[in-house]
């Protein structure tokens, strides 16, 4: 396995951090944060750079780039908020779903539409009944001619509200069926007749939004089914492993940054006459976040690459971010610790980081879930 960088890569990083450095101001930030607004200026550099583009074939209009050039962006974006990280991965995601499940014609259609700008993507899996557990899922899509007629309910749809996006709904076609063929995914527009959202208002990862839908009796057009009828389950499987491995990217960005932040403070922060990192107690607390940070890297890296030469890379990616996002959460709590009373103040970034890392645990598969996963890949059956 080899760790080095191309030069390309290398150029790659270095401008989607200049970029970051120059648009992605700590004000700008903040205000993202505190008064929950999409960034639609940090989107458009996105674009005008081409990183939407960078994932998907050249003859769809892309660049033709690799999983490791897909993590490289998301490992920078997630160094300056983990929010921004979702507003370029979620659309690039479920942009790559179409493109491996959906019909040649979907992929001429939707591909160059979400690559040039003209629409943006968010998925809707999760019901009130019906997170972790995905096959419980009620929200039903019946066929009706050339429509289909969608009736239920979505909750934690992230970005789900924002201009011109599509929907990349997942709903039962066959409620008797088990649900690994009775599911199947859709391509809903956010304004469509019948559509209901409430913005929730939560702790962390703001800038978003994250929605409730409800969906009565929404009709769309019969080909805004995705592939083919019933076969939702393995889609949704499809893509979640690459959705992990940008997950766990932004993990490590955000982790690190945390460190940063933290050592600075160290640095500058003088009591009993001397620097607080100089203090062995605040000296071990960062050696012991940046040893957890780059273990997180190295996990990350790894499940990558597996993923980009087509390996086996289930466990891999399950591990790495198992371990990313619980080294995230346990950064942020040690960053609050070191900064004390100001890391409690909303003008410093490291309470933002405190409130972003703690959903982590929980988002594109909780921690119980991955380590059920990692025992049964293990051989061991879990209840």
């Amino acid at each position: 396995m080899d760790f080095e960088f191309t030069e390309e890569q290398r150029l790659l990083r270095e401008s989607v951090r200049d970029m970051m450095d120059r648009i992605a101001t700590p004000e700008y930030i903040r205000k993202c944060d505190v008064e929950g607004c999409y960034p639609f200026e940090l989107y458009d550099a996105f674009l005008e750079m081409g990183l939407l583009q960078m994932p998907f074939p050249q003859e769809y209009g892309g660049l033709g780039g690799s999983v490791i050039d897909f993590v490289i962006i998301a490992e920078e974006l997630g160094r300056k908020s983990y929010d921004f990280l979702g507003a370029y991965g979620t659309c690039v995601f479920n942009g790559l779903n179409i493109l491996h499940n959906g019909t040649e014609a979907q992929k001429k259609y939707w591909v160059p539409k979400l690559i040039n700008g003209e629409i943006r993507m968010s998925i809707s899996m999760t019901e009130p009944n019906a997170g972790s557990d995905a096959g419980a899922m009620r929200t039903a899509a019946k066929r009706e001619g050339d429509f289909w007629v969608i009736n239920g309910q979505k909750v934690f749809s992230t970005g789900a509200g924002v201009k011109n996006n599509v929907i990349n709904l997942y709903a039962r076609t066959d409620l008797a069926a088990p649900y690994q063929k009775g599911i199947s995914l859709f391509l809903v527009d956010n304004t469509t007749p019948g559509i209901k959202m409430r913005k929730l208002d939560t702790l962390g990862r703001r800038a978003l939004g994250t929605y409730e839908i409800f969906f009565d009796n929404v009709k769309i057009p019969a080909d805004r089914l995705v592939g083919e009828t019933h076969k939702g389950w393995g889609y949704m499987l499809s893509g979640l492993q690459l959705e992990r491995v940008m997950t766990t990217a932004g993990y490590c960005g955000s982790a690190q940054s945390v460190v940063d932040q933290a050592l600075e403070y160290a640095k500058q922060r003088h009591q009993f006459g001397k620097p607080i990192g100089t203090f062995q107690a605040i000296a071990h607390m960062l050696a012991d976040m940046q040893t957890e940070v780059e273990a997180s890297r190295l996990l990350m890296w790894r499940a990558a690459w597996l993923l980009s030469k087509g390996q086996d890379a289930l466990m891999a990616i399950s591990m790495a971010k198992l371990f990313g996002s619980e080294a995230y959460v346990k950064a942020a709590n040690l960053g609050m610790q070191i900064m004390g009373g100001y890391g409690y103040i909303m003008e410093f970034d490291m309470q933002r980081h405190f409130r972003d890392a703690r959903v982590t645990t929980v988002t594109a598969g909780t921690s119980q879930m991955q380590r059920n996963l990692i025992a049964g890949l293990m051989g061991l059956k879990t209840k």
